[in-house]
């Protein structure tokens, strides 16, 4: 299907498909997921998501910002979704890094 487009003046404007950013995410009770990250309203979905078991690191959580280290291990989760009022703290990745 084609992709809509609205026309304004002389210009053409039509949507631009970005890709979703990647987060690790703590929610209560101890959950610790990376995915990536969409937002709807107060509902949020991760997609590509894997639940971080062990982390691996030796200076805490903000290691795997780069992604996973070598013992790191990760439990394959599917798609994710949660309402934001359970999150606890929410971590931006570099881009690229969780492939």
């Amino acid at each position: 299907m084609p992709m809509p487009t609205i026309l304004v003046g002389d210009i053409v404007y039509q949507p631009v498909t970005t890709p979703a950013e990647t987060r690790i995410v703590v929610l209560q009770r101890g959950w610790v997921v990376v995915g990536r990250w969409q937002q709807d309203g107060e509902m949020v979905t991760l997609t590509d998501a894997k639940v971080i078991r062990r982390w691996g690191t030796t200076k805490g959580l903000g290691e795997l910002t780069a992604g996973p280290k070598a013992a790191t291990v990760l439990d394959p989760a599917g798609t994710v979704r949660f309402h934001i009022l359970t999150m606890v703290q929410s971590v931006d990745c570099e881009p690229g890094s969780w492939r």
